[in-house]
């Protein structure tokens, strides 16, 4: 390009409450435009996960204009397939389409086709990848080995009735704890609950096979989950902070040695792993325990993806769409899980950790992979995709809020929160028609 400017590609990320953590990111930006200097990465932030972070985001998809990559929570997947641009199209071009079945772009191997299975599925619609998986993540159950030796366990409960059954033994033994087990209330645990019977949150078939129209938030697996956290809390075996999505409550429980079971986000495997070690107790991470009396369908993902927008000039299309891949090839996509305990999201990452070792010397990162390779692929183990995803969320916290604090039945309490779900679900599709209407013929990337 000679002495002309770079073509910029702008960018806006997710970034956590971490220090330093999109870091490594930039420093992927900063390469490849050493590889590509006609390319400019630039990035740019916003905070999902502050008091009005999900309003900022979604106000953002509202105005119809967005950077070339956008960065979008799973739960918000199905917003941004529906987000309409400026100029009344889709906001957002499905990856692969874009791609148009080319193997390299601007010299970077395309790997959407090396993605691991489960990212795969869950960002795909009708088989096209609609999104990039950049931050995959799976939840965990971690457990003091030391305390559970000391009570006679040896093996890491693999299902709900034999974590049920060590927590019972572990707070009758001599110098046990005061509870067995605490997780924070929040909305990713009922979904991987929902998830691993084989049950569905939404039809059609989790909003797989068309748009979600209804929700379901009383079903036979969600209370099953619920009924059986209610009883562990009645009967002290489950540590109940007294605050909703209280990840930092229950992490500090788990290292102080007030309880001896965590479930937790595979991210924080190296952090709990080290505050375990620390604190004098090994830790092992296992997959979440699944219910013994159904057949195990698998579990839910977790993190997010990365959305391109539409109507881009060829030469910012091909440059986001070459970022995207140099990102995820095996050395970055293993660079990124390194930083930031996000699980590899390809399958050639997977291999180059093994080989170099790293697995072997931190086993707690292999049990996330191993957990989302556990699925039998249908519906219900892909997660589900539904409009206001987010306050479905917020809806089943504050059920469980009840029926753990006020004792409200479950039946009733979850019926209510399906009610108020519902309506909300389809107040979100009648707008989502009407935007449709509006911007007339020409599709999109949304699920009709």
């Amino acid at each position: 390009m000679g002495g002309a400017d770079p073509v910029v590609v702008d960018v806006l990320l997710a970034d956590h409450p971490f220090e330093g953590f999109l870091d490594p990111v930039r420093r992927r930006a900063e390469a490849f435009g050493a590889a590509h200097p006609e390319y400019e990465i630039r990035i740019s932030t916003y905070r999902y996960w502050t008091p009005t972070g999900r309003e900022d985001f979604v106000r953002i998809l509202d105005e119809g204009r967005v950077p070339a990559l956008v960065d979008v929570f799973f739960i918000e997947t199905q917003t941004a397939r529906d987000a309409v641009s400026a100029t009344g199209g889709p906001l957002f071009t499905p990856v692969e389409r874009a791609l148009a079945g080319r193997r390299e772009v601007l010299g970077e191997k395309v790997v959407v086709d090396d993605l691991i299975d489960a990212a795969r599925r869950y960002y795909s619609q009708d088989g096209e990848l609609v999104s990039m998986p950049f931050s995959v993540s799976a939840g965990l159950l971690y457990a003091n080995m030391t305390m559970l030796r000391a009570a006679g366990i040896t093996e890491v409960p693999r299902t709900w009735e034999e974590l049920e059954a060590a927590c019972r033994a572990l707070v009758r033994a001599d110098g046990g704890p005061p509870h067995g087990v605490t997780w924070a209330v929040d909305g990713w645990f009922f979904q991987d609950a929902v998830c691993q019977q084989g049950g569905v949150l939404a039809e059609p078939a989790n909003g797989r096979t068309g748009r979600a129209r209804t929700t379901d938030l009383a079903s036979g697996e969600m209370l099953a989950w619920v009924t059986w956290w209610q009883r562990l809390h009645e009967e002290g075996l489950y540590l109940y902070t007294g605050a909703p999505q209280d990840w930092v409550g229950t992490f500090e429980a788990f290292t102080e040695g007030r309880v001896a079971f965590l479930c937790n986000s595979s991210v924080m495997a190296q952090s709990v792993v080290s505050a375990g070690a620390k604190a004098g107790f090994e830790v092992l991470a296992r997959g979440l325990p699944h219910r013994d009396a159904v057949p195990h369908a698998g579990h839910v993902l977790g993190g997010d993806s990365l959305f391109l927008a539409a109507g881009l000039s060829p030469e910012v299309e091909d440059g986001a769409l070459a970022f995207l891949q140099f990102l995820l090839q095996p050395e970055g996509a293993a660079a990124w899980h390194k930083a930031s305990g996000f699980m590899p999201a390809t399958h050639g990452s997977l291999r180059l950790l093994e080989a170099e070792g790293w697995f072997a010397e931190r086993p707690h990162h292999l049990e996330a992979p191993r957990q989302l390779a556990d699925s039998d692929g249908s519906p219900a183990a892909t997660g589900a995709l539904l409009g206001e995803f987010w306050h479905t969320h917020a809806d089943l916290v504050r059920a469980m809020g009840d029926v753990l604090e006020r004792g409200a039945d479950p039946v009733r309490r979850f019926g209510e929160a399906t009610v108020a779900a519902q309506r909300r679900l389809d107040d979100y599709n009648a707008r989502t028609a009407r935007r449709q209407a509006e911007r007339g013929p020409g599709g999109g990337s949304g699920t009709d």
